[in-house]
């Protein structure tokens, strides 16, 4: 291989114990405070997916269902079992970047500093608080870059398989992972490194390998895409009808604000440090797939947090040269500012990220972060919702069916529900349009849960009454404050006919 001496020069010593010591401080307040709140909406339908496995759903790959239902499995169905897995996601990922500083010549003081800075993160504390796909497919894309950076730093070929595995079982998250990929062949194909790239006839063999690795374990989810005919293309497309101008909007300063304002002289230090640094000359592609990844998302309408692994990279590098900077203080005291400005981003964030503040003061962070409103009020809503289905004749119960407008509402009354006798819920949202219709021979009263701006899901039913309003008694913490419950006489038609009407992908 060209330059094997210099490119696989001697890393510093890797920060075992300090890196330990914040990962194990992080995972014991997410662990603690795991359970302060509810489940969030989309856990709910987590839950529900895991008990339905499938190689696929209409909004996601099988990873993170799987991963849910293991963690209940193992820890029980509370908040705190569930989000085990989560927390575990949570402490890799700060392990990973202190890894990466490390990849740059980090010594232990930066690699220290990496692992703090990544922990007090608002991604990074949601990402371990919740059990969402962003949690898996943050911790995969630092796995990638971690791999791929050995790979550019070393020139050895035997990477490309690991590459490969990882981003395999990174598709099996989420479908981002090919752009994480393209974005790094692109960053190496403008500039370098070019032993890379002029080596490729002779590394051919290891990077199909790589590639044939990656597309075997993803296979089972293509398939299953394929047979349902590629319905997260459907719902991507969905997301930039619906959000596609407020996420372009927003992307810029968000970039910002997903990790903390005041880390972002530490991203901006690490992008000069790989695109000047000569000794990190490899590594510069880094500095290419981050504004590439942000082309594309901002031209797709995606969500602003797609590329903020890459953001974790920069920073990464950028930790070196912040240390040196306030070792070289004088006067100020440089190293005591540093640790202010990590302390002051951990209150925040936390406050911010975190279920600190009681339930009825969540208006204040909820314009920020809507996911904290999002963990409260479903046992409320589902205690309305039986109240509602006991006005119905005990002789027409069998016959009657619950349906909800979304997946959170559902998963919220599959949850609960069973306390209070009701049935299994059914909707047309998301993959719970895969897990109905309802029976045919269910012709009794329909419950309806909905929002009251949808007036095309009550149009399809007769004979409806409002019977409550939800209200979680805490202020209008989530979306679901005042959604409607009617009961209906009936269907216009039968469930089988009507199902493809009732359905909704985003």
């Amino acid at each position: 291989m060209p330059e094997p001496r210099a490119a696989d020069r001697a890393l510093p010593p890797f920060a075992a114990g300090p890196v330990a010591a914040v990962a194990a401080v992080y995972a014991a307040v997410l662990t603690a405070l795991s359970g302060r709140y509810g489940f969030h909406r989309d856990e709910l339908y987590f839950l529900q997916a895991g008990h339905h496995l499938a190689w696929g759903y209409v909004d996601q790959p099988p990873l993170t269902p799987l991963l849910a239902r293991a963690s209940t499995t193992v820890f029980g169905t509370s908040p705190m079992g569930l989000r085990a897995v989560a927390t575990a996601a949570g402490v890799l990922i700060v392990l990973t970047v202190a890894l990466l500083a490390r990849e740059t010549g980090a010594g232990r003081a930066a690699q220290l500093l990496a692992a703090a800075a990544t922990a007090v993160s608002s991604m990074v504390l949601m990402s371990g608080h919740l059990v969402s796909t962003a949690t898996f497919d943050l911790l995969a894309w630092l796995v990638i870059c971690l791999l791929a950076a050995r790979l550019l730093r070393t020139g050895d070929r035997r990477w490309y398989p690991a590459i490969g595995a990882a981003t395999g079982i990174a598709l099996l998250n989420k479908d981002l992972a090919v752009l994480l990929i393209a974005s790094l062949a692109a960053g190496v194909l403008l500039v370098g490194p070019r032993p890379v790239t002029a080596a490729a006839g002779r590394s051919w063999p290891w990077a199909i390998s790589g590639v044939v690795l990656a597309l075997l374990i993803v296979a089972p989810n293509l398939w299953w895409q394929a047979r349902h005919g590629w319905p997260q293309l459907t719902v991507a497309s969905g997301i930039d009808r619906k959000d596609g101008m407020l996420n372009r909007a927003t992307f810029v300063p968000f970039q910002f604000v997903y990790l903390a304002p005041t880390l972002a002289p530490l991203w901006i230090a690490g992008w000069l440090r790989l695109w000047r640094d000569p000794d990190l000359r490899r590594l510069r592609a880094f500095t290419v797939a981050y504004p590439v990844a942000c082309v594309v998302v901002l031209a797709t309408g995606g969500k602003c947090y797609y590329v903020l692994p890459l953001l974790l990279v920069l920073l990464a590098a950028g930790t070196e040269p912040v240390v040196g900077w306030a070792a070289r203080g004088r006067g100020w005291n440089r190293p005591a500012i540093l640790a202010a400005g990590l302390l002051v981003t951990a209150v925040i964030d936390g406050v911010a990220t975190l279920p600190v503040l009681p339930p009825s003061s969540l208006s204040a962070v909820n314009g920020v972060n809507k996911e904290q409103g999002e963990q409260v009020g479903w046992p409320k809503l589902v205690a309305t919702v039986a109240g509602a289905w006991k006005t119905i004749p005990a002789d027409q119960r069998l016959r009657a069916v619950i349906l909800t407008q979304n997946y959170g509402e559902a998963g919220a009354i599959a949850m609960y529900g069973p306390g209070y006798g009701l049935p299994e819920p059914y909707s047309g949202h998301m993959s719970y349009s895969a897990w109905g219709p309802p029976p045919d021979s269910a012709t009794g009263p329909v419950l309806l849960v909905f929002f009251p701006d949808n007036k095309i899901l009550p149009s399809e039913f007769t004979g409806c009454r409002l019977a409550a309003t939800v209200d979680d008694g805490v202020g209008l913490s989530n979306d679901e404050q005042g959604a409607q419950i009617e009961v209906c006489s009936g269907l216009r038609g039968t469930w089988s006919d009507r199902w493809p009407a009732l359905r909704s992908y985003y």
